[in-house]
Order: C-alpha cells, then structure tokens, then sequence
C-alpha cells in the first residue's frame, strides 16, 4: 500500500492515464512501493516532477506490418517500439512477437527493461517492441516476409547509437538475421550494432544464447550462498517455459548439480522424475520446433500434463518461472510452499503476480524479481554491442566469465541497497531501488528532457 502522498499523487495520475494497462499499472505499482523506503531522503524528486516523468514513455511508435503468407493472402499485424528512457545510454531492449502483445504489455517490459539495464552498470537505457504476430506454425517464408515487413518501418527509429533492439519471447536467431538483412538491405550499412543476438558469423557473441538461463543460474547461486548457506547440488529444480531462457537455465542448474524435473509450454508441462534429458528437450525445440508434448510420447517414465499453470504443483526445492508475464498465480504459489518449496527465483519478466510475490514472501521463500535474476541476457547484449564496437569477438569463456562477474555484482548492489533499506534479503526491493537511483541521478544531472 502506497502512503507517500507523492507516490499516491503520480500513481493515481498513471490510473486515471493509463487506467487500460494491467501490466504496465501493475509494474509500475510494485516499483513505486520499493520507493515508500527511500523517497523521503530524495526531496528533489518531487520538485523536479522525476516520477511523473519516468512514468511516461519518451517516445512510442505504434505502426501496422502488412505481409503476405504462403498462400498469397494479405495479413495484417501491429508492431511496436516503446523508446522508454535513455537517460543512461541507448534504449536497449527485445522485441516479442507474440498474440499477447499489445501497448501496455510492451509498456511494462520497457519500463523493466531500464531498471533491469541499469542493475547491469552498462550504458544502456530502456525499450522494448514487437508484434502481436504469432511465428509459430509459419513456414521460414512467411517469417522472412514479417520480419523485412516489420524491419521497414522500425529501422527509421533505431541505430546502435539511438536504439539497439535485441530478442524475446518468439524473436530467436532466425527472426533476428531475418530482421538484421532487411536493416542492412535499406541503410546500406553493416552497422552490427544495431541488432544484437545475431548469428556468430555477422557480429554475433557466443555466449550470447545461454546468457539469459546462465545468468539467471549464476545469480541464484549467490543468493543460494550467502542467504541459505546452500547450492544447487543435490536439489529438485522446476523450470517454467521451453524457450530460449528455460532451457539454458536447465542447462546451467544441470551443470551445478541440480535436477530439472519438469517444464513446460503454453499447452501444458512435462515431468520427468528421472530428471529431464535436455538433449532430446533441445531437439524437440530447436530443430524440430514442436510442442513439449512430443517428449512425454519419446521418453519412457515421462508424464505430460494439460495445462501450463498446474506445473506449480510438482514438488521441488527451487522453481525459475521462465515463461511469461504473470504466469504464477496465488494458488500457485501457495502449491510451492505447500510442497517445501524454498525458493522462487524469476527467468521470466514478472512472471508472478502481486499476490503470488506475497505468498512467497510471506512464507519466507527466497525470491528474486526478473529484473534483476534474468538480466544476463540484456547484459551479453550489451558486450556485444562492445565487440562490434571495437571489432573483435571474445571467446565462450571471456563473455561467460564477464556475464558471471557481472550477475555476482547485481546480487551484491540487490542486497546492498535492501541492508540500507533495512530489509536485508528482500532483493525486490533492492533490485527496485538500485537500479532507480541510478536513472534518477542521470535524469535530474541532465535537466528537464
């Protein structure tokens, strides 16, 4: 609950703006509660109106993507970029294609987005885009024919100096070289920086495709280590999710000795008590690009469920929701903590709601917020926005070990920031509150823009 009047004044004003936008509302709220702890120390915040204008997008362009599929029929999708704020660097942010898309669902990743790149130290500010097309089912084609569609209006607002967009959820390595094409085909410029999560052979990073679901791991170590004195060794390991994120983190826990018991898509969710065979999982998704189901028919003692939401309800020790926004619910989360769940750390951005986040806290389960446990991924992008800088490529190992350094310290300014809140442990607060400091000192240093 909201009693700073400040805080009330500027979160009614977004209601009554915004009144249309769960997600962005709901974003929005969580932070500016982070913000009841610290904002009496910041009395410049209200006499220089920083919340009412870090509430407002800098820039949003919505526009319409015509193409045609393989059947010569006309479509027709809406694409967006929200340019959210790049008081400390470029916006910097993934495009989704995906048929939940709409303004205030970017909104809200935007507005993540610049808390989350500013937890990273890199100079990279906040943005976010996509489309409500759905590339699942197309043939290469029809994706081709999106993306060049997609890429022939966005490329006029973005550069590797203005705007540097990168994946998320539908938008992987085909999108992504599809998208970079059509970019260089206009402009008639190699500029590599302006897309990141490109092929290795044009400017891509290695590392760049695990750093999400590593990173996410690396940071749950540290909170593993130094809140509960304990590893990932030996432990029982949900993971939400079969995309990109999901199976890197199941890579990574695999590697630190857990057991990745079950995952899932929109359809539902496998189990597999054995622990899951990633090998066959990266086939499934990566070559044949077919539903998780088809695992539960290829692996003998797998069980596959209907129904993504109820895999909350397989035992575990520590579950990484890596699907989507608002994937877990209240009934979920108290299914965790009735099992003897012991922590909840996110892949996903805001993958629990406000009434999961309590159950889990209330309950004392360990809990890190997306904006801080999966910004690996943003994070890589950003030191492959440096390699094509300075045109060299680092190996596996440098960018890894870079990615882990750089997780280790977004744990550290997480629970720096909750110790001088007086919450030690409460890393959504301090993830909330670090990485606004830092954007609100830019915004006040360079004036009213």
């Amino acid at each position: 609950m909201l009693t700073n009047e400040y805080l009330k004044r500027v979160y009614a004003q977004v209601e009554k703006r915004d009144g249309h936008e769960p997600e962005f509302l709901q974003a929005v709220r969580e932070v500016f509660e982070s913000l009841e702890l610290v904002i009496d120390k910041h009395p410049e915040w209200e006499k220089n109106a920083l919340l009412e204008r870090f509430v407002e997008p800098e820039r949003v362009i919505e526009f319409r993507v015509p193409w045609v599929d393989d059947n010569g029929n006309v479509q027709v999708n809406r694409g967006y970029r929200v340019q959210y704020n790049s008081a400390i660097g470029p916006y910097k942010g993934g495009l989704r294609f995906h048929p939940s898309v709409n303004l205030s669902v970017i909104k809200f990743l935007g507005f993540e987005q610049c808390l989350k790149n500013s937890l990273t130290t890199l100079p990279m500010g906040g943005g976010k885009g996509g489309s409500d097309f759905d590339p699942k089912g197309k043939s290469d084609a029809e994706v081709m024919r999106f993306c060049q569609s997609f890429m022939t209006e966005l490329y006029r607002h973005i550069g590797q100096f203005t705007d540097t967009p990168a994946g998320d959820i539908g938008v992987g390595g085909r999108e992504i070289g599809f998208l970079f094409g059509q970019y260089k085909r206009i402009v008639d410029q190699h500029a590599a920086g302006v897309l990141t999560g490109k092929g290795l052979t044009f400017g891509g990073s290695l590392a760049r495709t695990q750093a999400t679901g590593y990173g996410l791991c690396y940071f749950s170590a540290e909170a593993l280590k130094y809140l509960a004195n304990t590893t990932y060794e030996g432990k029982t390991v949900v993971v939400s999710g079969s995309g990109n994120v999901a199976q890197y983190c199941a890579q990574k826990v695999t590697q630190l000795g857990g057991k990745v018991v079950a995952m899932s898509d929109s359809q539902g969710y496998i189990y597999d008590p054995n622990g899951v065979d990633l090998k066959k999982l990266f086939d499934i998704k990566q070559r044949r690009r077919a539903r998780i189901s088809v695992y539960a028919d290829e692996v003998p003692g797998s069980e596959y469920h209907v129904g993504c939401r109820d895999i909350w309800n397989v035992k575990c020790d520590i579950a990484h929701p890596c699907a989507s926004q608002n994937e877990m619910d209240e009934k979920g989360a108290q299914a965790l903590v009735d099992n003897g769940c012991m922590a909840v750390f996110e892949g996903a951005n805001m993958p629990l709601t406000p009434e999961a986040i309590a159950v889990v806290q209330k309950n004392g389960l360990l809990y890190s917020p997306g904006k801080a446990s999966n910004a690996g991924g943003v994070a890589t992008s950003g030191l492959e926005m440096s390699q094509n800088s300075i045109r060299m490529s680092w190996s596996f190992d440098e960018v890894d070990e870079k990615l882990h350094g750089i997780m280790k310290n977004i744990y550290k300014a997480c629970y720096d920031a909750s110790v001088e809140c007086g919450k030690p442990g409460d890393l959504m607060l301090g993830a909330n509150v670090a990485g606004f400091l830092k954007i609100a000192e830019a915004m006040l240093a360079q004036g009213v823009v």
